[in-house]
């Protein structure tokens, strides 16, 4: 199924002079995301039009990186409106997203007495976003959140849609809960002192836009590809910012439409892990920060395209292509060297998994997918041995 773009049953798009607005038009508790160079300088600005008074009490969690670049000026602009604002440095990175650092976020909450009607502002990647999220979702059973992505990955994806967690020993993610934040605001400028690897795993889940439902944007990706196979998708600098521009409002209205048709992933929502389920296995087996979240969800989609290769659901041309633009992102495509039976007990404890049967979501075309719950495990296994 693709996505499509019939976008204004989902979302509203309103222009201000420097930013770009869409709503995720959910049934309860909708929320704008924000886009534009120079967003950051405007947060406190932007918080307050979503309804809290100046004096509210406001924690702001990121990491040491982004605090170095970043912190200062947010904290800045929150307090320019007329928020009681205080910064949380937490250490970030795939292992550090477990119980004991949400603990902190908790303690921190707890020292600065932040009440019900208080704020959590997550500035940082997906890391930060998903722990402070959750530490937002359960302090005293849930105060509002509000998702500063300064990472291409958080950009495009783990910042809109309201899943948070940390992960657990047997699998990503298994501890959460869905949390919608109030905002979402995202400055292209962050992107800018962001490292190049963080930035190519960022273009991995903007390819799998394109082929789970939005095949102008894989075009548009596999024209930069063409044009220079060898990296053209990899930097900021490659892709340049009007590409830019267009792959993060394409993206987020994609996330944003996906979201409001299906809030807490009981259909269609589920398209969205395309490349995560054996992406995640990767990420399990090699050990949190081998590979990038993105660069395991690159190998996660040339194996979900082998399989569907085997099982007749899409083309080796498809696949062709496929591979091509995740080559141009400069991101990794062989599966590393893992027992076959240690990737299927993996399989088995993904939060897919229905009734025993682990569902993949399999293309069908370049911006068409469809979830089975029918692949065999012989399948799998003769699949990854192929790439």
């Amino acid at each position: 199924m693709g996505l499509g773009h019939d976008l204004a049953m989902t979302m509203a798009k309103t222009l201000t002079p420097c930013l770009q607005t869409f709503r995720v038009e959910l049934s309860a508790n909708p929320y704008p995301i924000v886009i534009g160079e120079g967003a950051l300088g405007q947060l406190g600005a932007q918080v307050a039009a979503q309804g809290l008074k100046p004096g509210t009490k406001v924690l702001v969690v990121t990491n040491p990186v982004v605090n170095a670049h970043h912190g200062a000026a947010a904290l800045a602009s929150l307090r320019e409106a007329g928020f009681v604002s205080q910064l949380l440095v937490i250490e970030a990175g795939e292992e550090q997203k477990t119980p004991a650092t949400v603990a902190l976020i908790h303690n921190a909450a707890f020292d600065q007495k932040l009440e019900r009607g208080s704020l959590i502002v997550a500035l940082g990647g997906g890391v930060v976003g998903d722990m402070a999220g959750f530490a937002a979702a359960s302090w005293l059973r849930g105060i509002a959140v509000v998702q500063v992505p300064t990472t291409l990955l958080a950009m495009v994806d783990a910042s809109i849609g309201g899943k948070t967690g940390v992960n657990h020993p047997g699998g990503k993610n298994l501890i959460g809960a869905f949390h919608q934040p109030k905002l979402v605001l995202i400055d292209p400028l962050t992107l800018a002192t962001l490292p190049e690897r963080e930035f190519r795993a960022g273009m991995a889940e903007v390819i799998k836009y394109g082929v789970i439902g939005d095949g102008t944007l894989f075009s548009d990706l596999e024209a930069a590809a063409l044009a220079d196979p060898a990296g053209g998708l990899a930097s900021r600098q490659a892709l340049g910012p009007a590409l830019l521009q267009q792959i993060l409002e394409r993206s987020a209205q994609a996330k944003a439409q996906v979201v409001a048709a299906d809030e807490r992933e009981g259909g269609l929502r589920a398209i969205l892990n395309y490349g995560h389920t054996l992406g995640h296995v990767v990420e399990a087996l090699c050990g949190y920060g081998t590979y990038l979240h993105g660069e395991a969800v690159g190998i996660g989609m040339v194996a979900a395209g082998e399989l569907a290769l085997a099982m007749g659901l899409w083309s080796d041309q498809d696949q062709a292509r496929q591979r091509a633009v995740i080559g141009a992102a400069s991101l990794p495509m062989a599966w590393p060297d893992l027992d076959p039976q240690a990737v299927l007990q993996c399989l088995q404890g993904d939060k897919k998994v229905r009734d025993g049967q682990v569902r993949f979501v399999l293309p069908t075309g370049i911006g068409s997918v469809e979830i089975r719950n029918d692949v065999s495990a012989s399948t799998v296994v003769a699949a990854l041995q192929r790439i």
